[in-house]
């Protein structure tokens, strides 16, 4: 990125100038500031900052980067030669604030031995450098030679090392190409801050060309289809009328609904609010025999421990596409453990090749896992009272049980061990609670789990279930969707500046765990008013990061184009959570990465993608590598590729894009916005 060294200003001309720039560096030692300017610019800036002010020519240098840095400061800029009382001080703030440490060294007079720059960045990591910048004065090609070589042993985004003077010129833009997280420009050529320097505008048109970065919203994300569907089941189960407002459509949510009347339940839109008069359920209340589940796996695990609940007899239970050829993982196991018996149909496309030990009712009773895929029967009813069962599988399923225990006649204790999805199960929990239904639940871990909270460490969850309740109906808004939100937001963080509305900050979706991989990745972002104003997410300098996606998988293929754009290895666990989604995604992911010239790894469940900023890939040729893309017709790889294309070489072509209908098919509409 270009970063714009602004001094010799007053506050309001600052804040002209930010208007124009991408980032800039506020030399303190030579504006004219007030604190409590310096604390509202670098508090309500939404451009990322560098807080610089040298010992030399500022007394009170420390007080006023300190400042800088508790009011939020992206970056600070210490010299090396500070005093080390000093640099400890200015450390631990930094420390304190998740502020970056530049250790920076500048020479005005010659290019040193490359031996004693090696020592200098040696010196600078030492002193605390996230970032070490190596500033020298070229009088030959061979100093500025001697200069670029130092990339060669840095980690991608900790090195920013160019020459001053007219003969260093290049080597400031010659910087970005080695992997620098960015180099400095001035406003003006009257403004210069050291021999050499381009102006933003100049250092812009040599950097981008005719690129140019993505700015968009507000932005409004559908409803989330995690909560539609979970709220439509449970509507339709009570007894009485409930009004879902904020319902927008898909592919997913029009299999619930149509699932839902079905079983009886009658549903009207009025506007966008659902309005669904419930069935009323009871156990072994439902005289049915089949329901559809079109092609959604969340909404075929989640009703069949339901029909096994209310359900008179066997339910047929089928769908249709993708969906056909996915396994239910452990759905055997975890049902059987709740007396409910499931009997893949002889015309199954995946299972019709295996033997038949029944044939009386038109099934197949071989109860091998693999055999479990759509269409199936589900022969209740499901028995209350202690359950033992594996999360390992995913959590819907579970969820399905959470919703059908409460009507049965008597209490149950549900235990999941190794539980994946987390945050699914408490949605889950959340909105059945909307319908009065009431599950207490304990989560278990080791000592890390009950210092940190962290749910990837959490080994088992016990949920007491009281039997006899009723779904009550209820009114209520239905959040908007942080999964679809992911790619947008993304785009900005990488691309330029995107604004989204709408979403709740306060949310118990897994997908809002891209919030905390974007600030991760360092991208710049800040929230208008809390939980549910604007959030706006804009470039930073990004770096590598890992995360742990085990909770939110659906987030997978957008985290995996982030990471291609962020310098150096990120590390991305929850691989065997994709094998069995619309397509195997860890396989096209792997696939879609490769062909982009992305470098990338699978290692059991440890994905590693080796990543380049965006202005490194502009200026070395290495823009993600255009053509024609499958999704496999799944609607979050068709996103991704979607987000990708924005940081192609030429354009990038898919070849179905109208599976994206299954969770938000206004997704193309606002992407042209980009």
């Amino acid at each position: 990125m270009i970063c714009t060294s602004i001094q010799n200003k007053e506050y309001q001309n600052i804040l002209e100038v930010l208007k124009t720039e991408e980032m800039a560096e506020i030399r303190l030692d030579r504006c004219a500031l007030e604190e409590e300017e310096i604390q509202a610019l670098f508090q309500d800036t939404d451009v990322p900052l560098v807080a610089t002010c040298r010992l030399d020519e500022e007394p009170q240098a420390p007080e006023l980067l300190e400042l800088a840095i508790e009011a939020g400061a992206k970056y600070v800029d210490l010299e090396m030669e500070a005093p080390a009382a000093v640099g400890r001080r200015i450390r631990e703030a930094c420390r304190s604030y998740g502020t970056v440490l530049i250790r920076s060294y500048h020479n005005y007079t010659e290019t040193p031995q490359k031996e004693v720059l090696e020592s200098i960045l040696e010196r600078g990591r030492m002193f605390g450098g996230e970032v070490v910048k190596i500033v020298t004065t070229a009088h030959s090609k061979a100093d500025i030679d001697t200069v670029m070589s130092l990339y060669s042993n840095a980690a991608p985004g900790t090195l920013i090392a160019f020459c001053m003077g007219d003969k260093g010129r290049e080597s400031r833009l010659e910087a970005l190409k080695r992997g620098a997280p960015f180099t400095y420009a001035c406003v003006s050529e009257e403004e210069a801050a050291a021999p050499g320097q381009w102006t933003s505008a100049e250092m812009r048109k040599a950097v981008y060309g005719n690129w140019r970065p993505v700015k968009a919203g507000p932005l409004t994300m559908p409803a989330s289809k995690s909560f539609a569907q979970r709220a439509i089941v449970a509507a339709a189960l009570a007894g009485g009328t409930s009004r879902l407002a904020g319902y927008s459509e898909c592919g997913d949510n029009e299999s619930a609904i149509a699932l839902v009347r079905s079983l009886g339940a009658t549903v009207v839109r009025d506007g966008n609010t659902l309005v669904i008069t419930g069935i009323g359920a009871s156990p072994q209340s439902l005289d049915i025999e089949a329901v559809h589940a079109g092609e959604s796996g969340f909404l075929t695990r989640f009703v069949i421990p339901i029909l096994a609940s209310v359900a008179k007899n066997q339910v047929l239970v089928t769908g249709e596409k993708t969906l056909l050829n996915r396994p239910l993982s452990d759905a055997h196991d975890i049902m059987a453990a709740c007396g409910v018996r499931l009997y893949p149909e002889v015309n199954n496309p995946v299972t019709s090749g295996l033997p038949e030990s029944s044939s009386s009712n038109g099934v197949v009773s071989d109860h091998r896992k693999s055999d479990c895929y759509l269409p199936l029967r589900v022969a209740g009813p499901i028995i209350p009272g202690r359950a033992d069962v594996s999360g390992k599988g995913g959590s819907q399923l579970i969820s399905g049980l959470l919703a059908a225990l409460p009507l049965c006649d008597g209490k149950s204790m549900l235990y999941v061990s190794d539980p994946k999805s987390i945050p699914y199960l408490f949605i889950t929990m959340d909105v059945l609670g909307k319908f009065g239904i009431r599950i207490g639940s304990e989560m278990e871990g080791g000592e890390d789990f009950l210092e940190t909270q962290d749910w990837s460490l959490c080994t088992g969850i016990n949920f007491k279930i009281k039997g006899g309740q009723r779904y009550q109906a209820a009114s209520f808004a239905i959040e908007a969707d942080w999964s679809g939100a992911a790619p947008f937001l993304a785009a900005g963080a990488i691309f330029g500046e995107v604004e989204v509305e709408g979403l709740d900050t306060g949310s118990l979706q897994a997908d809002i765990s891209i919030m905390d991989i974007l600030m991760q990745a360092c991208a710049s972002m800040s929230q208008l008013d809390q939980p549910i104003g604007p959030i706006r997410v804009a470039r930073a300098p990004l770096s590598a990061f890992d995360a742990d996606l085990n909770n939110c998988p659906d987030l997978f293929p957008v985290v995996s184009v982030l990471a291609a754009f962020c310098p150096g290895e990120t590390h991305l666990r929850g691989v065997e959570r994709l094998r069995h989604k619309e397509t195997d995604r860890a396989a096209a992911i792997e696939e879609m990465l490769t062909k982009m010239g992305v470098p990338v790894t699978i290692e059991e469940d440890l994905m590693t993608i080796t990543g380049m900023g965006l202005t490194q890939r502009i200026l070395s040729g290495k823009l993600l590598k255009g053509g024609s893309y499958s999704s496999h017709a799944d609607h979050r790889m068709a996103m991704a590729l979607s987000l990708a294309s924005l940081g192609a070489d030429s354009p990038v072509t898919i070849d179905d894009t109208a599976c994206v209908a299954k969770s938000f098919p206004t997704f193309y509409e606002l992407f042209e916005k980009l």
